[in-house]
């Protein structure tokens, strides 16, 4: 397609070649109807040849006489990103647990709200979800399956969805959703999902949520090696945007809980999971590039700041929250896909 550039140059071109001609010929012709009919005529001609390669000439014509004030949504929009995460915990009174909204005023002023169910429906209308990571990442998966679907269809697929260390698929076949859980605790399950699996797939995701942590701490112990693990996450990521010719998948990091040492459930999660080492693989999140604050692919979906604001009454385990936090980091993940689109 022929750039406005070169649009704007050829309309020029014409004015500059065309205008003296005509003139020359008013003044010159006797017959002034004839040489008016015979100019139209030519100016017709040149326009039916010429509009193929000009397809937006009549907006250039427009926006000469009529120039529009250039908008400032999407600036606006971006700017808000950062007050995603700032959400205000209060209790209930009458029920147990804790509930969370955003402040009047940021709400007004960025348009953050919970989507109702048609809302999501339509936002995530056609697309293909991916979530992939530990328990923190089925436990987003339950929140959006409670906003998606009927409450009678969200408890039947509780059990399927939590059973130990597997995948889980469902569906909202009236808004053509599909969602994926893909259990994969450890990052280099991620980067194998980022490498080979969406690599050999038909179609790339429209939301892409991934996020580990908790098992590399547990098991393995070691600051340095997780994020070495994250940096191929990141560049795996980032070379899987890169040669798309379609537009690449929304993506989004599922951050580290707070931990709570003392109610964990085993000897081994009390001596490697703690303030300190959590500190350590936080940091790593921030030096590895991974998020989009530092350069990266991922938008941070921070549960560790949701996790703290709750507080300790809303965790039965010091490591799992209730489904209040992962309702907030849902809807959070919602409100971005509303400011990118």
């Amino acid at each position: 397609m022929v750039s406005a550039a070169a649009q704007a140059g050829v309309l020029a071109a014409c004015v500059v070649l065309f205008v003296p001609m005509g003139l020359a010929g008013w003044h010159l012709s006797r017959n002034k109807v004839l040489f008016f009919s015979g100019a139209l005529f030519v100016s017709l001609a040149v326009g039916v040849h010429l509009s193929p390669y000009l397809p937006s000439l009549p907006h250039l014509l427009v926006a000469s006489f009529h120039p529009q004030p250039v908008s400032s949504g999407s600036s606006f929009s971006s700017s808000c990103v950062p007050f995603l995460h700032r959400v205000s915990w209060a209790d209930t009174p009458g029920r147990v647990g804790r509930a969370w909204s955003w402040p009047q005023s940021l709400a007004s002023t960025c348009g953050l709200a919970r989507l109702s169910r048609d809302d999501a429906s339509l936002l995530l209308n056609g697309s293909w979800v991916i979530v992939a990571g530990d328990s923190q990442a089925r436990l987003l998966v339950l929140a959006l399956l409670r906003l998606l679907l009927d409450p009678v269809a969200a408890a039947a697929a509780e059990p399927e969805l939590f059973r130990r260390h597997s995948d889980y698929r469902a569906s909202v076949p009236a808004h053509g959703i599909s969602i994926d859980f893909i259990w994969a605790p450890f990052e280099s399950n991620l980067t194998r999902l980022l490498h080979e699996d969406l690599r050999l797939s038909p179609r790339t995701p429209d939301v892409l949520v991934l996020g580990s942590g908790l098992w590399h701490m547990l098991h393995v112990t070691d600051a340095v090696r997780y994020g070495d693990a994250l940096a191929s996450i990141a560049d795996a990521a980032k070379s899987l945007r890169s040669p798309l010719p379609m537009p690449p998948p929304h993506m989004f990091w599922i951050g580290l809980p707070r931990l709570v040492n003392h109610m964990l459930n085993t000897d081994a999660k009390k001596a490697h999971m703690n303030d300190t080492m959590l500190q350590a693989y936080d940091l790593e999140v921030d030096k590895r590039r991974l998020l989009q604050s530092d350069g990266g692919p991922f938008l941070l979906l921070d549960v560790g700041k949701l996790t703290r604001g709750c507080g300790m009454q809303c965790t039965a385990d010091g490591m799992h929250y209730d489904g209040e936090v992962y309702d907030a980091v849902m809807h959070i993940m919602l409100n971005a896909l509303v400011i990118e689109s």
